[in-house]
């Protein structure tokens, strides 16, 4: 369709300016003569600003680039196909630097991956998304073979976490905004790459879905997840969308303290920052 047409190519124009900009940057190093000794990381926060895809779970949303190039091994042109998240970049630049890795980390270096001293670091991947412009909380656990969501508000998409464009336009006119998400979901990625069809329900994989439901929700204790105790109201004095506007342009509405702000203080979620799953 046209709409989606228009889009995407403004998004393919979007990535050429990036890539000059990255050009740029590695010339200078060159040039420098300190290419040998920087470490260059190319990554993202989501991926892209369409319907479904930024701000949401799928791995459309949560699986993001990431580009290495520096000392260490990352060098030649690797193609490595192995489940990592972001926070392990930080535990690699810490042993790139020869320096301990502090024991609160919970990121595992991504060096034994690169020098082929083993396959995988991870066997999962966890995101969480609770505010974007508005409350939309979701939480998901990825492995090789499956992606497990929960969501945690009944109903269809919340529109104000869609970037404004012409595709979301043209969704809406075509019904999605009417549409029911359900709040548990299973995706078989290996049969089902883009994630279309939610076997969740499926006898086939009740066990799958079990073992998923209960490490989600091990990892949402051990991280002191304050959706383990209900809805997670914004910080007092956050400007905040609601779920009845349809764009993040329109006026938000100016959080209130309520008992569950400090709760959501404590643990501020916006996106799936740190916990997204990256291919290297």
């Amino acid at each position: 369709m046209v709409e989606t047409r228009r889009d995407m190519a403004a998004f393919k124009a979007s990535a050429r300016s990036l890539d000059h900009g990255v050009g740029g940057v590695l010339n200078a190093l060159m040039d420098s003569g300190l290419d040998d000794r920087t470490l260059v990381v190319c990554t993202t926060d989501h991926g892209l600003a369409l319907p479904g895809l930024k701000a949401g779970l799928l791995d459309g949303g949560i699986g993001v680039m990431l580009i290495v190039r520096g000392p260490g091994g990352f060098t030649g042109g690797k193609v490595i196909d192995a489940l990592v998240s972001q926070i392990d970049l930080y535990p690699t630049f810490c042993e790139l630097a020869g320096v301990d890795v502090p024991e609160f980390v919970q990121g595992r270096s991504l060096l034994p991956l690169v020098r082929g001293e083993t396959g995988a670091v991870r066997d999962e991947v966890f995101a969480e998304i609770t505010y974007h412009a508005a409350y939309e909380p979701q939480r998901a656990v990825r492995t090789e073979r499956c992606k497990y969501i929960r969501r945690f508000l009944d109903g269809g998409p919340v529109l104000a976490n869609c970037d404004d464009s012409t595709t979301k336009d043209l969704m809406i006119e075509l019904g999605w905004a009417d549409r029911q998400i359900d709040a548990e979901q299973l995706y078989d990625v290996a049969l089902d790459p883009n994630e279309i069809r939610n076997v969740a329900a499926e006898p086939g994989y009740a066990r799958v879905r079990e073992e998923l439901s209960a490490r989600l929700e091990q990892w949402m204790h051990e991280t002191g997840d304050p959706l383990l105790a209900g809805d997670v109201a914004a910080p007092p004095g956050a400007l905040v969308n609601t779920r009845e506007q349809r764009s993040a342009a329109e006026p938000p509405v100016v959080a209130a303290h309520s008992s569950a702000a400090s709760r959501s203080a404590a643990r501020s979620h916006s996106d799936s920052v740190g916990t997204s799953a990256s291919r290297t």
